[in-house]
């Protein structure tokens, strides 16, 4: 028989990140939470943490955390279906964990998240990642559901279409006017400051590419905020690729342009969730469907 006191200890500490945080949340010692880690690691005969700062789950110790979290959805709905059981404690909340694009949590998701929580009383672990990589969250099960550009589904998980994101590539007209009076084309994307998310996004050398035909090397800034990139692009710091639905007003009133009418980039996003899960989880992709498709960001 599995150690719960144990188990739970180990999802804390991979949650948390440290064994003094989890020792918080859990209302114990640090040596308490240390003592418990190192009996389950003892009972399963190898290593369930890599310690550093952050600690990180080796791949059994992310086993048995999947494990904890189907535990506490199966807990917590049992105690729906058996009002004499309580509600349990605040501590005693499961936490779902799910991956997200930034752009979609800066836009529809938090709908989603935020109606979850309500009618259901759980917490959300979101991990931020981009919608081409949220997919390898899912894969190595450090998630169990994600919303994702990938439309094949993942081993054991299944795969539904929320709907496009559509992106347009907008600077501000000052901005247009210094670098693009000629014309967009690669000699001058090839000098024009460009805005990028982080390192994976791709989302702008996919545009060049369907503009110019070929690769272009363009300078780039890096900011990793959705908010902050837009006010930079309105700011005239560089071109980047918005989210329609966070620049539609900014194109109305003219504060950004297009760089090329008509040349918008269709993201097709995707739910993505462990197929033998509890109810719980079905919950959540019942409230992310109906978010990615209501309200002033809607999918389209």
């Amino acid at each position: 028989m599995l150690d719960y006191a144990a188990l739970n200890a180990l999802a804390t500490v991979v949650r948390e990140g440290s064994f003094e945080r989890a020792a918080r949340a859990l209302n114990v010692t640090p040596s308490a939470v240390s003592q418990r880690v190192k009996l389950l690691e003892e009972r399963i005969g190898g290593a369930l943490l890599v310690r550093g700062q952050p600690c990180v789950a080796t791949e059994a110790g992310l086993q048995l955390c999947r494990h904890v979290e189907r535990v506490g959805m199966l807990e917590h709905e049992l105690r729906d279906a058996l009002p004499v059981l309580g509600a349990g404690e605040a501590g005693e909340r499961v936490t779902v964990r799910v991956a997200v694009n930034a752009d979609s949590l800066a836009t529809w998701f938090i709908a989603a998240a935020a109606a979850f929580s309500q009618q259901h009383g759980a917490l959300l672990d979101l991990t931020v990642d981009d919608q081409d990589h949220t997919a390898e969250r899912l894969r190595s099960g450090a998630v169990l559901a994600a919303v994702t550009a990938l439309a094949q589904p993942v081993a054991g998980c299944n795969s539904e279409a929320l709907g496009t994101m559509h992106y347009v590539a907008a600077a501000s007209p000052a901005f247009v006017q210094s670098h693009f009076a000629t014309g967009v084309g690669a000699r001058t994307l090839a000098r024009a400051p460009s805005l990028v998310f982080d390192r994976k996004d791709a989302l702008q050398a996919r545009w060049v590419r369907r503009i110019c035909h070929r690769e272009v090397e363009t300078p780039r800034h890096w900011l990793p905020s959705p908010q902050a990139f837009v006010e930079a692009a309105r700011a005239g710091m560089g071109w980047g690729m918005h989210p329609l639905s966070m620049v539609a007003q900014a194109l109305r009133d003219g504060s950004l342009v297009e760089l090329v009418p008509g040349s918008r980039l269709p993201v097709p996003l995707y739910w993505q969730q462990a197929r033998a899960a509890p109810r719980l989880l079905a919950r959540l992709g019942d409230c992310v469907r109906a978010a990615s498709r209501t309200g002033p960001h809607a999918l389209a």
